[in-house]
């Protein structure tokens, strides 16, 4: 559009500038284009290529992060990305929910660095309180990854509560334990968009 308006701008001025150029024209010799033959233009339609992720909202510190699809029903998680105490970006969580009837209410992907001790697990606990422990499912070049199911009290205590504690072991340092913290400003405001989003989808 940028280009268009400036390649007008250059017409426009030409006829300024050279006035008896533009009236020298033989225009008796020239035959104008039939209706057929005109280019009406083509529309550009601007947006996302389908499997693209982004963001479509924030709430406090959490993201809610959709898949685009080619029937726009984007499937949508709630994200962040944890640091350590030196601001060093360490791990990131997905949070999605699960249909009705399940044990768990919830789920999400917990991905951490390569080199993390497989055999210590994560460990999960809410404002410091009483801890849980999950397994890795697998890795990738990428990282390696937990799969955490999350009853109905779990998310409450997400609701109710002001931050998590997540913690992993390092392999070069096994009786060290790296800390983090998930944040949860904005985790009830974000699952109840989640919610919208997910039923919308389902009423389609």
């Amino acid at each position: 559009m940028t280009n268009i308006i400036k390649l007008a701008a250059a017409i426009a001025l030409s006829m300024v500038v050279f006035p008896a150029l533009a009236i020298s024209q033989d225009t008796a010799t020239e035959t104008p284009a039939a209706p057929s033959d005109l280019a009406l233009g083509e529309v550009l339609v601007e947006g996302l290529t389908v499997g693209t992720t982004y963001t479509r909202e924030t709430h406090g510190d959490w993201e809610m992060r959709c898949v685009r699809t080619e029937d726009l029903k984007d499937p949508c998680q709630l994200y962040q990305l944890m640091k350590d105490q030196n601001d060093n970006s360490v791990a990131e969580i997905s949070l999605f929910l699960l249909p009705a009837g399940q044990a768990a209410f919830a789920g999400a992907t917990v991905a951490v660095p390569l080199g993390t001790l497989l055999t210590e697990q994560l460990t999960l606990s809410v404002d410091g309180g009483s801890s849980k422990r999950y397994p890795f499912s697998w890795c990738t070049t990428q990282g390696c990854f937990a799969r955490v199911g999350l009853t109905a009290d779990d998310v409450a205590g997400f609701q109710r509560g002001a931050s998590a504690g997540l913690s992993i072991v390092p392999v070069a340092a096994p009786d060290q334990t790296v800390a983090l913290t998930l944040s949860l400003s904005g985790f009830t405001a974000g699952l109840e968009s989640l919610r919208v989003s997910n039923a919308a989808i389902a009423s389609e």
